[in-house]
C-alpha cells in the first residue's frame, strides 16, 4: 500500500495526510461535496434575502424562487455536462441520472437559474432585472463556497505549476480523466508515491469570487437601474472564469473544435454584458439631460 500525504501545498508548507470526501452516517455515505454545496446554497439564499430587505423587498420571495432556482439549476447544471461530454453517456445514457457519480457545470447552474427567474417573475408580475440584482449576490456567494467541493474531490485543477500555491495531489486519488499528459510528464515521485502537482484553480476562481462579492457589496449603494448588479456579476465572474478555465485539465469542449465552452460563453457573457451596461448608461444620461432641459 502506498504511503505519504494525499495532498499538500509543497511551497506554503501545508500539508493534509488524508483527504477524506465523505462522512458515513448509519452506513449511508454523505460526500463532503454536496455538505458544502448546500452549505453555498443556503448562505446565498441568506445573502440575498439580506440584500433585498435593505432594498425594501419582501425577502420571502427569494425563499419561494430557491425553491424552484435550486432544482432547475441543478438540472441545468447536469444537462450542461451531459451535452458536453456526451461520449461519455451516449452508451450507458441512464448514468445521467446518477448524479452521484459527478458532473455538474456551474454554467449549466446559472442558465438555469436565469431561466426559472425569467418564468417566476412572469408569473408573480415582479420586476426580473430587480430580483437578478439581489439573487446574483446570493448566487456568487454560494460559488465562493461551493468551489471548495472541488477541493475535497481533489478535482477542477489546472495544469503543473511550481508557483508559491502549488498544490500536490497523491495521482492514485485523483479521477485518471482528469490528469494531462502534461502532468504525467512532470510527474514527481517520492519515496515509491506518485504526485502530480497542479494550480489548485478552485481556490483561484473562490477568491477570484469574493473579490467580486466585495465589489459587488461595495458598489451596490451606486447603482444606477435595475439590471446592473447582474452586469457587474457577468462581468466580473466572466473575466475570471475565462482566464481561470485556461489553466483547468478538465475542461468541457465545444464539439470537437477545442475551444473551452465556458471560456468562449465568459467572453460572451462579459461582452454583452458590457454592451447593455454603456446601453443603459448612456439612456439614463440621455434622459436626464432631457429633464435638465
Amino acid at each position: 500500500m502506498q504511503q505519504g500525504a494525499d495532498l499538500s501545498f509543497v511551497n506554503l508548507g501545508i500539508t493534509i495526510e488524508h483527504m477524506r470526501n465523505s462522512i458515513s452516517i448509519f452506513g449511508f455515505r454523505i460526500a463532503y461535496y454536496g455538505i458544502i454545496i448546500g452549505i453555498g446554497m443556503l448562505a446565498g439564499i441568506w445573502i440575498a434575502q439580506s440584500d433585498a430587505k435593505r432594498r425594501g423587498q419582501d425577502p420571502e420571495i427569494y425563499l419561494d424562487f430557491a425553491l424552484y432556482g435550486i432544482i432547475f439549476s441543478i438540472i441545468g447544471a447536469r444537462l450542461y455536462y451531459v451535452l458536453f461530454s456526451w461520449d461519455a453517456y451516449k452508451d450507458n445514457p441512464i448514468e445521467i441520472l446518477n448524479l452521484r457519480g459527478g458532473g455538474l457545470a456551474i454554467y449549466g447552474g446559472v442558465i438555469g437559474a436565469v431561466l426559472t427567474l425569467l418564468i417566476f417573475t412572469k408569473a408573480k408580475k415582479l420586476s426580473f432585472f430587480s430580483m437578478a440584482d439581489s439573487g446574483c449576490i446570493g448566487l456568487i456567494t454560494g460559488q465562493i463556497i461551493g468551489r471548495w467541493g472541488n477541493f475535497v474531490n481533489c478535482e477542477a485543477f489546472g495544469g503543473y505549476t511550481e508557483s508559491l500555491f502549488a498544490m500536490r495531489i497523491k495521482k492514485s486519488i485523483v479521477n485518471p480523466s482528469m490528469i494531462s499528459q502534461d502532468l504525467l510528464n512532470h510527474l514527481i515521485v517520492e519515496n515509491g508515491v506518485e504526485y502530480i502537482q497542479v494550480h489548485p484553480t478552485f481556490l483561484y476562481e473562490s477568491v477570484w469570487n469574493l473579490g467580486v462579492l466585495l465589489f459587488m457589496l461595495w458598489y451596490r449603494k451606486h447603482k444606477k437601474f435595475d439590471g446592473e448588479m447582474l452586469c457587474i456579476y457577468f462581468i466580473g465572474y466572466g473575466l475570471g472564469r475565462c482566464w481561470i478555465e485556461g489553466l483547468r485539465t478538465d475542461q468541457l469542449i465545444f464539439f470537437g473544435t477545442g475551444i473551452p465552452v465556458s471560456q468562449a460563453l465568459s467572453m460572451l457573457l462579459v461582452l454583452a454584458a458590457f454592451c447593455f451596461l454603456i446601453y443603459k448608461r448612456r439612456k439614463l444620461k440621455t434622459i436626464t439631460e432631457g429633464e435638465g432641459i
